[in-house]
């Protein structure tokens, strides 16, 4: 049996229509496998730090050029930084100074005993004689003594809201405030403190410039008041002021009593401003007036 027949026309076409299918079979398989051509294909070089693209089908990178390619070089500098906008008429201002914690004061309790005043409560300083001081107050009892300036004074208890002391005249000798509190022996009762004041007594206002001798010893004393500048001769047992009672005259020094508290006071020659020393009137042993 013969499979193709060159003289029939049929046969002929069907031939030729294979063969054109064949070769165009093998020219898809060819481009499909070898790439279509020949001709190599250039594509875009990836930028430096970017993504690195997907070669698609057919595509051929060339090596990179390493010359295009700029070292970096770090100079370790910042770059500049443009200056904030500054208000000019600001200005430094310290931060709070922290206060100091101080605790709550644990509130002293009043004292179990009141003292309300002193009879009396001013005296001179210098007094001579002793006084008697009365302290006045609350809730006293026999127990409770009196306290001068931390001196324990002996006390009588007169009631509940009275005692009584005696004021030795060494306590006052001098000006200033004496505190005055009562308390018991042991502490536990004790009051609140008042004062005493120790004011300064008068003094008499006199300058001794001078003195008169008398034959028996009856001498004048010469002297001038400070404030009027007037002279004036006084005796032993001669009151100036109405208060200042002579008590002695010497050549060094007048001794004056005050006749209501009893404090003496002693006045000494004058001093001579223009020659800084002491200085003496003319002494006369007898009176010289004319008869």
């Amino acid at each position: 049996m013969q499979l193709f027949d060159p003289n029939n026309p049929n046969e002929k076409k069907k031939m030729i229509a294979a063969g054109v299918l064949g070769l165009a079979a093998m020219a898809v398989l060819g481009y499909v496998f070898f790439g279509g051509s020949t001709t190599k294909t250039t594509t875009r070089r990836p930028v430096a730090g970017g993504p690195t693209p997907t070669p698609t089908r057919g595509q051929v990178f060339e090596p990179e050029d390493p010359s295009i390619y700029q070292p970096i070089v770090y100079t370790g500098l910042a770059p500049g930084v443009p200056e904030a906008n500054r208000n000019i008429f600001a200005y430094y201002e310290p931060p709070p100074t922290p206060v100091p914690y101080l605790p709550t004061p644990t509130p002293v309790p009043p004292p179990p005993v009141t003292a309300s005043s002193l009879a009396p409560s001013n005296v001179y300083a210098g007094t001579p004689a002793d006084f008697s001081l009365q302290v006045m107050g609350d809730k006293f009892t026999s127990a409770l003594h009196i306290i001068i300036d931390g001196r324990d004074m002996p006390t009588r208890f007169i009631n509940q809201q009275q005692l009584f002391t005696t004021v030795p005249s060494a306590l006052i000798a001098n000006p200033g405030v004496r505190q005055v509190m009562v308390r018991s022996n042991d502490g536990k009762l004790f009051s609140n403190t008042i004062m005493l004041n120790v004011t300064p007594p008068p003094l008499p206002n006199y300058n001794y410039i001078g003195i008169i001798g008398k034959p028996r010893f009856n001498d004048t004393a010469v002297l001038q008041d400070k404030g009027t500048k007037d002279l004036m001769n006084v005796q032993r047992g001669d009151t100036l002021g109405g208060r200042f009672r002579v008590s002695s005259i010497s050549e060094k020094e007048i001794v004056l009593i005050d006749t209501s508290l009893k404090i003496k006071h002693t006045i000494a020659f004058s001093t001579d401003p223009g020659a800084g020393s002491q200085f003496r009137p003319p002494v006369r042993t007898t009176d010289d007036e004319p008869l």
